[in-house]
């Protein structure tokens, strides 16, 4: 068996001839059986950050693949000013490219995917999303502003609508690192972010609309997951809040849809927000949530938080 702590680098091509670079963890013995885990990052946060939850779940008996979108991390290019990448290349092109080639290299296995924040939306508009058998995802939504939490909207917008663009126009790319708010972040990805509108369609303009002019393409594929939900959400989440989370959620109109809502004073923590789930000091606490997801696919009683009805079934 492969030592924990030993992920092994591999790269893919995108159609667009992008290399994607990632890492994966596998088990010595071959069983057609065995899922494996896809993770997908959220804006502009390396790969890296999931190698203690992989681990995890690795121990726990997936083989487990992990990745950065262009522009970020491992698949930086050597120049990121003014380079062309945006959230529907991410998920259209790059999670496609990764998913493609993990059904390659892990064949005939179960492949389900962990998403965190737009990680959750960019699975929705790959054209192979269909392979997906199941899905947890924290946090997942498309930073949509009027959907932030309202005792916070302003400093969210001032923050990320104000701050973040005008720096993105001085340096042709968001210096996220400098400020130790994010990765650096293309400048295609602040314009989807700050445009970003209640229904994401409606969204991109400029040279992202010239390479996916068709929008009601866009919307249709995520109708093509059937892969059954599970959606987490944090209260004290601001960019993850119910009606973020139940925006995109509603895009997946084929899939089996929970909602679990959890509040740090239910597990005796003061703060978890959008980042700390994956954070291993709440492997203990937290992480069994997922592991029995994607091993059962059953929600369970004895999980802390509450399930959000539709909704259809809050009117």
């Amino acid at each position: 068996m492969l030592n924990a702590g030993s992920p092994q680098p591999f790269a893919v091509g995108t159609s667009d001839s992008y290399t994607i670079h990632g890492f994966y963890w596998r088990h010595a013995e071959s069983a057609d059986t065995r899922p494996v885990v896809i993770i997908n990052p959220a804006t502009s946060v390396r790969c890296r950050y999931y190698f203690r939850f992989a681990n995890f779940l690795f121990q726990n008996g997936f083989d487990v693949v992990a990745y950065d979108y262009r522009g970020i991390g491992e698949s930086r290019p050597s120049m990121l000013r003014n380079f062309d990448a945006c959230w529907l290349d991410w998920g259209a092109l790059d999670f496609e490219a990764v998913l493609l080639h993990t059904a390659s290299s892990f064949a005939d296995q179960p492949i389900h995917v962990v998403a965190h924040s737009i990680g959750g939306f960019v699975l929705g508009l790959a054209p192979s999303n269909h392979l997906v058998q199941r899905i947890f995802t924290m946090g997942a939504q498309y930073a949509y502003r009027g959907d932030y939490a309202a005792h916070k909207k302003l400093r969210l917008i001032a923050k990320w609508h104000v701050a973040m663009p005008l720096l993105t126009l001085l340096f042709g790319y968001f210096p996220g690192k400098k400020l130790g708010w994010l990765e650096d972040t293309p400048g295609g990805v602040v314009r989807d972010w700050i445009f970003s509108r209640a229904r994401f369609e409606d969204t991109w303009r400029g040279r992202a609309s010239a390479r996916y002019a068709d929008k009601r393409v866009l919307v249709d594929q995520f109708s093509e997951v059937t892969a059954p939900i599970l959606a987490v959400s944090m209260t004290d989440d601001e960019f993850g809040t119910v009606p973020a989370v139940e925006r995109l959620l509603n895009y997946f109109s084929s899939s089996a849809r929970s909602h679990l809502r959890i509040s740090p004073e239910s597990i005796s923590e003061a703060a978890i927000g959008h980042f700390d789930f994956f954070n291993s000091r709440l492997e203990q606490k937290l992480w069994h949530i997922p592991l029995d997801w994607l091993k059962f696919g059953k929600v369970s009683t004895a999980w802390p938080g509450h399930l959000i009805a539709p909704a259809s079934e809050r009117l």
